[in-house]
């Protein structure tokens, strides 16, 4: 078991179910319309021509050219351009994100070993073959569109920098960008969390390197050196009895001693004083962010086309939908009694806390429902997505239910952050919360798509679940998964006035 098993099990089905969905949808399919045609001008040799309906960099046709040159490399060799074309058929571009789809599953294998050393390289495989069927990632595998390739990216990225490879980790990060300009924050939120495991794994000594480098003068007299010398070894004791010089996570029934400022001043404090070394340690992630930001004042915004209808926009709700679709979507965590009754038994170990948290995020989540809950024209428009019909028959069935579901919102969130808080300090916690809020809230759109890189970041670093309940959520996505294939390749119909086969999608 291991990777060679996880990419055997994901190219298994992918490769006979890309054939049968390329035999029976052949053409461009939704956004296929946009991406197909820009693929084909790039295999032509034509980099200029850019359609303005496309929103997002042009990564994925550059990872398919080199894909269709490997395959192909006689023809890329004499490369008359015109004799490379014919082979960008939408079957061949489509086949992208099946090798993509395999990469991510060996990177989530990759990530879970080194994550959870304990958990096995047995249970890693079964996992990384769980996120493969996760079926909003699943469907996308089969047409040609720029998550699959996203998220392992993404994956790269996360991976590079957990072993400390800075300059590999930001070279990846520059690359998801290239896929999807919001993936800077995952960038971000990677080399950050880097740099304070970075420094929390240097000696203190070297954390107090620069202050005393200010000390150490020729013009000193040796007593003052002397002083300065008992002053840091006194301030060494000091932080290394501190109870949060000491790497702390909240683990089972183990509560932090200190409190999250105590945490956030001893994180600061080691970041300053070892802040040369982490400034040439993560310069990489630096001058990615860089040309980004000169990237967007040049574009006069961070999305390339169609900006009429991406318009950045306060959509707190979306937050919410995030917090229910992943605990939905990865039930056995979140909805069983055991973790009912965990959360119940933390909130009468912390009443006071407790009833404060949840009386702000339910006040919260009515505002955010109320004020910023946004229905974009494509979901009200467009009925081959499953958000359309939950919106129309869940959230619109009456005036009363968005507001009835917040109180499973809250729930969600709760659980979520509590089972985080188990393994990541409350740092990277709130780091994460943030950063999906930076992903999701911009966007005026409901797309379960964007959904997907948390979802499996939150997958990574939740505890290990059972094989029974593993193989228990396996079989819900397998039906899931096919129900919907069969909803898109046997169940076309017509939409509004077009004349054309529609199909249904996620």
């Amino acid at each position: 078991m291991g990777r060679l098993a996880v990419a055997a099990a994901v190219a298994a089905w992918a490769i006979p179910i890309a054939a049968l969905v390329d035999s029976i949808v052949p053409d461009p399919y939704m956004d296929e319309i946009f991406h197909v045609p820009q693929a084909q001008h790039y295999c032509r040799g034509d980099f200029l021509t850019w359609d303005p309906m496309i929103t997002t960099p042009p990564g994925l046709y550059y990872i398919s050219l080199a894909y269709l040159a490997s395959l192909f490399p006689g023809a890329w060799a004499i490369k008359a351009a015109e004799a490379f074309d014919p082979l960008c058929t939408t079957a061949l571009l489509r086949s992208t994100n099946v090798i993509m789809a395999m990469v991510c599953g060996v990177l989530v294998h990759d990530l879970l070993l080194r994550i959870k050393p304990g958990i096995g390289k047995t249970k890693a495989t079964a996992y990384a073959i769980l996120v493969a069927l996760y079926p909003v990632h699943w469907f996308f595998t089969f047409l040609y569109y720029t998550d699959v390739a996203s998220l392992a990216a993404v994956l790269a990225m996360y991976l590079s920098c957990l072993k400390k490879r800075f300059w590999v980790s930001a070279l990846f990060g520059a690359l998801s960008i290239l896929f999807r300009q919001t993936n800077v924050i995952w960038m971000i939120f990677f080399a950050a969390n880097g740099a304070i495991e970075y420094v929390q794994d240097l000696p203190l000594g070297d954390c107090l390197s620069d202050e005393n480098s200010e000390l150490t003068d020729k013009s000193r007299t040796k007593e003052s050196d002397r002083d300065n010398k008992v002053s840091a070894l006194g301030l060494r004791r000091r932080r290394a009895n501190h109870p949060i010089s000491k790497r702390g996570v909240v683990s089972g029934s183990t509560k932090l001693h200190t409190s999250f400022t105590e945490e956030l001043f001893d994180f600061a404090f080691k970041l300053w004083n070892s802040k040369c070394k982490v400034l040439i340690t993560f310069a990489p992630f630096a001058i990615v962010l860089v040309v980004f930001v000169a990237f967007i004042i040049w574009n006069g915004g961070i999305v390339l086309g169609a900006k009429e209808a991406h318009v950045v926009s306060p959509h707190f709700a979306q937050l919410l939908y995030f917090g229910l679709v992943s605990a939905t979507a990865f039930l056995p965590w979140h909805f069983t009694p055991g973790r009912v009754s965990d959360l119940f038994y933390w909130c009468r170990k912390n009443k006071t806390f407790s009833s404060l948290a949840m009386l702000t995020a339910l006040g919260l989540s009515f505002v955010a429902v109320h004020l910023f809950s946004i229905a974009h024209p494509y979901l009200l428009a467009d009925n081959r997505h499953y958000t359309f019909y939950i919106w129309r028959k869940v959230i619109q069935a009456h005036w009363m239910m968005k507001y009835i579901l917040i109180p499973l919102y809250v729930y969600s969130w709760f659980s979520v952050i509590n089972i985080l808080g188990k393994s990541q300090p409350r740092v990277w916690v709130v780091s994460f919360v943030f950063s999906v809020a930076l992903v999701l809230v911009p966007a005026p759109l409901v797309e379960f798509r964007y959904y997907t890189i948390p979802l499996v970041i939150l997958v990574l670093n939740s505890p290990v679940i059972g094989h029974g309940k593993l193989l228990v959520l396996g079989s819900a996505y397998v039906a899931v998964d096919l129900f919907t294939l069969a909803m898109f390749l046997f169940r076309p119909f017509h939409w509004g006035h077009e004349t054309g086969t529609q199909r249904f999608m996620w």
